[in-house]
């Protein structure tokens, strides 16, 4: 289960200064995360942008395609790399609901991708500044420039409202 929280003591910026752009393309980033929400999935949503336009989209489907990979990020991924015909990502920049974790971080390092733009910080497995941070590990070949919490109370909103509705739908299911 994920928790996204507002943390007052970690910076909204984390390494880059936030251009007006962040905030336009995280509400595609939302409105992707509404999606996965709709089908009973965990509301996170990514886009992937380069030269101004959206090259690829993802929301979370682990759920409905029983697929412990199937992260907003990864999908996302995924899809630019096959509409660039290119692993490498050079120029993109990522926008996601919630802090990538530990596997979403290392595929988006992996793709070269330039900047990553999220939303809220997840405590229990963030790998860009709460629990770990790999976006500038010196023992990697890689860095990508990190923005943080860009619309985060939305973005925190959409995974409360999904979990507290969740646990009023199994006390509901308990009592009868």
């Amino acid at each position: 289960m994920h928790t996204c929280i507002i943390l007052p003591n970690k910076p909204t910026i984390i390494k880059s200064a936030v251009e007006k752009d962040d905030v336009w393309w995280m509400g595609s980033a939302i409105r992707e995360a509404e999606k996965a929400a709709e089908r009973g999935e965990v509301p996170i949503g990514a886009v992937i942008v380069r030269d101004g336009k959206i090259i690829s989209r993802g929301y979370n489907l682990r759920e409905g395609k029983q697929d412990p990979a199937a992260h907003a990020e990864l999908i996302a991924i995924r899809k630019a790399a096959k509409k660039l015909g290119n692993w490498r990502l050079a120029g993109t920049t990522l926008y996601v609901t919630l802090e990538p974790c530990i596997m979403c971080m290392g595929a988006i390092l992996l793709a070269r991708v330039e900047k990553v733009v999220f939303g809220c910080y997840d405590p229990k497995g963030g790998a860009a500044g709460s629990l770990y941070d790999l976006s500038d590990d010196k023992r990697l070949n890689h860095r990508v420039t990190l923005v943080a919490g860009i619309r985060q109370a939305e973005c925190a909103a959409l995974l409360s409202g999904f979990f507290a509705a969740l646990r009023a739908e199994k006390k509901r299911a308990k009592l009868q």
